[in-house]
């Protein structure tokens, strides 16, 4: 990658707002980016050999897991969608409608075991968002089901969250220091009915809005804070064996439709919102090169957006220079590449690179969005910059 990678372009960077789904796909510069969103986060075997046949007949070759725990298809031709909605329903991996999906954004920590508390609220909260009467939510207002030993899925990007409690499940808000318990069978309708408070407490104007935006300027209702929320919380959970099965990671969250295919092959797969994949059961891992199983792999210590040419906001190409510079960066720390000022990719503090019509922007500690400390860079300056620039932004 040269400086001259950096392209000009004649517009501004634009938030969209929304996320794309399978019924309602977002258009990028090859192509339709399609979002296949797992009920409980999980696909059968039959659905990942499916949804990779699909993409091997609609889309590219190079799959994408988000930060959202999703499933993302890219290079889908337009004449194809239709065809690519089709094999989604036959797999039931299609919402009822494009309103059912968009609110049916529920993150799932992904050691649960068959039939305990987390897979039954995950599917029954799912089913109950995807119904007609479902409160109208903001298209990026999601859920977490947290409900393993320790909750690890408080970085993952949420408004309600349900957690383990001694005595059922706790359902707070997300930024609350407390929620309300309640049995697993009520759990789904509460989260609900905290959504509908959301809504009529005017978290939503103009139809977006989240829910730790809202509790800055309006408090909870004392129903909603009754227990309070533990402190003590797990981390993000690392590549390598975990109960059950194997926990494997992805540079960007990238893998090839054999990859996916492959993995399928060891047993059911279960997304999580770290670009990771875990492979229910004890089958040895196929060995591609994609994969990461060591949890010290530098590439785990690095984020970045598609960037140019594949997506219009993009002023450069990232992932490249993403890998290049992943060496320079400690243990425990992130760097995130970013090809424009909207983050895609790490919207959370970190030591940040931001391409611009002008050359390279440096952030030290923040998200894309804030000011640099230095602008302009060319490559070898940034290079020279992140060697002898101690990191300070812990790794989110």
């Amino acid at each position: 990658m040269t400086d001259s990678d950096v392209q000009p372009r004649s517009s501004p960077a634009q938030i969209k707002g929304w996320c794309p789904g399978a019924w309602q796909p977002m258009a990028a510069s090859d192509g339709l980016v399609v979002r296949v969103r797992p009920p409980g986060g999980r696909l059968s075997q039959a659905q990942a050999y499916g949804v990779a046949e699909l993409a091997q007949r609609c889309a590219s070759s190079w799959l994408e897991l988000t930060n959202r725990a999703n499933l993302q298809l890219r290079g889908v031709d337009a004449a194809g969608h239709a065809l690519l909605l089709d094999g989604l329903r036959e797999l039931d991996l299609l919402d009822r409608d494009a309103a059912a999906e968009a609110r049916r954004n529920v993150q799932v920590q992904p050691l649960w075991t068959e039939g305990d508390t987390t897979q039954t609220l995950a599917l029954h909260l799912g089913e109950w968002l995807a119904r007609a009467d479902a409160p109208a939510l903001p298209p990026k207002f999601g859920f977490t089901v947290d409900t393993g030993a320790v909750p690890c899925l408080r970085g993952a990007y949420a408004d309600i969250r349900l957690e383990r409690h001694a005595q059922g499940v706790l359902v707070y808000a997300d930024g609350a220091a407390a929620g309300g318990v309640f049995a697993p069978e009520e759990a789904p309708a509460q989260a609900l009915a905290l959504a509908r408070w959301f809504l009529a407490a005017g978290g939503a104007p103009e139809g977006r809005g989240r829910m730790a935006a809202l509790l800055t300027r309006c408090d909870l209702p004392a129903a909603w804070q009754q227990v309070p929320v533990p402190a003590a919380v797990g981390k993000a959970l690392e590549p390598g064996p975990q109960p059950g099965g194997t926990l494997v990671g992805l540079a960007f969250g990238l893998m090839q439709v054999g990859t996916l295919a492959a993995l399928a092959d060891g047993g059911a797969l279960r997304l999580t919102p770290w670009r990771s994949v875990y492979v229910e059961g004890e089958a040895p891992l196929p060995k591609f090169s994609e994969l990461i199983t060591d949890k010290n792999d530098a590439r785990l210590r690095i984020a970045a957006c598609t960037g140019a040419p594949h997506c219009q906001q993009a002023w450069a190409p990232t992932r490249d220079l993403a890998l290049a510079l992943a060496p320079l960066v400690p243990s425990g720390q992130m760097l995130h590449v970013s090809g424009c000022a909207k983050g895609c990719a790490h919207p959370k503090m970190a030591t940040t690179v931001v391409a611009t019509p002008r050359g390279y922007d440096f952030i030290r500690h923040g998200t894309a969005a804030c000011a640099p400390d230095h602008r302009g860079l060319a490559l070898l300056a940034l290079e020279l910059l992140l060697k002898n620039k101690t990191f300070h932004a812990p790794r989110l």
